[in-house]
């Protein structure tokens, strides 16, 4: 061991004469102990008999006896002391050495070790060898020990050399047990301990907070890329969207370009068929007419009188030709041709496509819709898979639900909805009458029903095969160059729109805006009596398949 490391471990053992390990420990009456040599050396110069270290007056020469118990326990020190020394030599090689950036052992010489202990006490950080005596040593036991720390010295009160052991809450800062009753008497304090747990809850939450904060942060950078993942989605459908557009559009072009050359070369060809057959015609009359000058010349030379007298008046008169002042071979106008096939082609084209794309869009939307037989009037034939639906002949006794229509022949969809979008396809053909729509749920279903928006009803009719309306008060006659073979609806809750489509064609039939739900909406089917068969087929709930 270093002297100061024996000074910090055996200050209780020393002598304050020679600064030594006791020998022969004795105790003087005033409760003081010295080696016996030292204090009877020291009396026997000195004028009086006093204590070296109160200074207490003896009137006689006090009779000195060996402190057995402090000889004790300077025995079992001294062999403690050897023993650490030993077990420091042969175990340091064992033991961790101290990295950088760790705290090492303060007794070590030589390689230091790695600190395993700190003790606020000594002020000294020590290894598993050196920390040996502070866990046997009796006096050394009360030491207050920590886990290693550096800078040990900023644990203790700078003014009066004590351990920094409270907290005063009122100035927010450590200090000693002499502070206290010193310069912080009247102040507020609690162990420093205590305080820790304290702060130690504070910073818990605060960490808490900042990992919640984190969290957030974090939600949200997942909110951004989902953001960024549906921009890119979006940005590709357009793009294939667009190559589709486009080479479509290209197509056509060429299309009405071969159209285009095909009329101009066709106008051309009936041109130049009317002037063959004019000149052929003029070639004729060409031919007629020099046949007949050659006849006039030969008359004309002839001396004989008589035969020229004779055919005089067959030859007088020019041969019966066609008028041709007003004849004129006129070229059709190809100026501004290819302009107004470009301007057709293209107004056509927008509309297909804009058709398309309003169903493409809103088929996105597509949800799966099934029949509710609870809903559905008695004379009305469900298929099994609740998707089809048409009505019997045959009244059937079905229980007596609130929610069953038992006036107006038809059904609801299983399915609400009460926010955002839905789309789904029903097919209608060869139906001569059918109502198809969305309802909402407090609609009346007994007793006379008048199909109206004020109702809760937003849907469309067929009548007699061809007369399409709205189900309005009053019906808005819907012009359609053909009747569907199946109808898109959908439902936009937050913008309060109700649009109806052809499927095959894209074209928008009509659109309800401007509608105010606040109920749940259902799927509305109406197939409508059959007629004696003529209107047999089924209203069906068909699989969305979206424009490619």
């Amino acid at each position: 061991m270093s002297a100061a490391s024996c000074l910090l471990s055996e200050d209780e053992f020393l002598c304050s004469i020679c600064l030594d390990v006791f020998t022969d420990p004795v105790t003087t009456p005033c409760g003081h102990n010295y080696c016996k040599n030292c204090i009877n050396q020291h009396w026997n110069t000195a004028d009086q008999y006093l204590c070296p270290v109160c200074k207490k007056v003896f009137n006689t020469r006090p009779e000195l006896h060996i402190n057995t118990f402090i000889s004790e326990m300077v025995a079992k020190f001294r062999k403690l002391n050897k023993s650490t020394q030993q077990k420091a030599s042969s175990s340091s090689s064992e033991q961790q050495v101290a990295k950088p950036g760790e705290v090492s052992c303060d007794v070590c010489t030589g390689t230091k070790l790695k600190a395993l202990k700190s003790c606020l006490v000594c002020l000294t950080s020590y290894c598993e060898t050196h920390l040996e005596p502070h866990l046997t040593v009796s006096g050394l036991k009360r030491h207050q020990l920590m886990d290693p720390v550096e800078n040990l010295e900023d644990r203790m009160c700078t003014k009066h050399d004590k351990p920094l052991e409270l907290f005063c809450k009122t100035d927010q800062t450590c200090v000693c047990m002499l502070c206290s009753v010193l310069d912080h008497r009247t102040h507020e304090f609690v162990p420093v301990k205590e305080e820790y747990e304290g702060m130690k809850a504070e910073l818990e939450k605060t960490e808490a907070e900042i990992q919640q904060m984190i969290q957030k942060r974090r939600l949200k950078i997942e909110e951004i890329k989902h953001s960024v993942k549906i921009s890119k989605d979006d940005a590709d459908r357009e793009k294939a969207e667009g190559v589709q557009v486009f080479t479509a559009l290209k197509e056509s072009v060429d299309r009405g370009l071969n159209q285009l050359i095909k009329e101009m070369e066709e106008k051309q060809k009936t041109t130049e068929k009317q002037a063959e057959d004019l000149i052929t015609e003029l070639e004729q009359e060409i031919s007629e007419l020099m046949k007949r000058s050659t006849e006039v010349e030969q008359l004309s030379l002839s001396e004989d009188h008589l035969h020229l007298l004779q055919n005089f008046p067959s030859l007088k008169a020019a041969p019966p030709t066609k008028d041709w002042t007003e004849v004129r071979v006129r070229p059709p106008s190809y100026e501004g041709t290819a302009v107004r096939a470009v301007v057709q082609l293209l107004i056509e084209e927008v509309k297909r496509l804009s058709a398309e794309a309003g169903l493409k869009r809103v088929q996105q939307y597509a949800v799966d819709v099934t029949l509710d037989p609870d809903t559905a009037h008695p004379n009305l034939v469900l298929s099994d898979d609740e998707k089809q639906v048409h009505c019997g002949d045959v009244k059937k006794n079905l229980p007596d639900n609130p929610e069953r229509f038992k006036s107006y022949i038809s059904v609801l969809g299983k399915q609400s909805f009460s926010s955002g979008r839905f789309y789904f396809e029903v097919q209608v053909k060869e139906k001569t009458k059918w109502t198809l729509g969305v309802a909402r749920e407090s609609i009346k279903r007994r007793g006379k029903i008048t199909l109206s928006p004020q109702r809760g009803y937003w849907a469309i009719w067929l009548r007699n095969g061809n007369e399409y309306k709205t189900c309005d008060v009053p019906p808005v006659d819907l012009s359609l160059k053909s009747g569907p073979e199946k109808v898109g609806v959908f439902v936009d809750y937050e913008e309060g729109l109700v649009s109806f489509y052809d499927v095959d064609t894209g074209a928008l039939i009509y659109s309800f805006t401007g509608c105010s739900f606040t109920e749940k909406l259902y799927p509305f089917f109406g197939p409508c009596p059959n007629d004696g068969g003529k209107n047999s087929a089924p209203l069906i709930i068909c699989p969305v398949n979206q424009t490619e």
